[in-house]
């Protein structure tokens, strides 16, 4: 097992309640769980996302922390937040990394492995969803 070591899981959702297709508007909202996998307490301190729409726009966004929080996670933690993004095109994808410390100042990086972001796979085909539950 790595020393220092964050892990990300994202899970992506498509809002057509808040989106407008028709003026190229399309919103999109992420749960994310970042979980401490190494020995060591760490610290998230800055994000960078890269954001590409179907049609080649590229957006990066750099910025300290997550939706207001440097979360310090010991081994075995997660910390869990939710995001969102618009997009011009139906299709994209974010993909990106966090900037971390450990408690001992050396630092590391957390890659966010791409996901993709998919208003024509609306409504979802995940059985669970089709049953009527919510997953967290």
């Amino acid at each position: 097992m790595p020393k220092f070591q964050f892990e990300v899981s994202v899970t992506p959702q498509y809002l057509p309640e808040q989106s407008m297709p028709e003026a190229g508007v399309f919103h999109f909202v992420y749960n994310i769980i970042i979980h401490n996998s190494g020995q060591m307490p760490a610290q998230l301190i800055a994000r960078h996302w890269i954001i590409k729409d179907a049609n080649g726009l590229v957006q990066e966004v750099k910025g300290l922390g997550v939706v207001g929080h440097q979360p310090l996670l010991s081994p075995g933690e997660s910390f869990e937040y939710q995001s969102q993004c618009r997009l011009a095109t139906a299709q994209g994808s974010m993909e990106g990394s966090y900037l971390c410390i450990s408690e001992e100042a050396e630092t590391f990086d957390c890659p966010i492995p791409r996901f993709t972001l998919d208003a024509t796979q609306y409504p979802p085909q995940d059985d669970d969803l089709a049953q009527g539950r919510v997953l967290h």
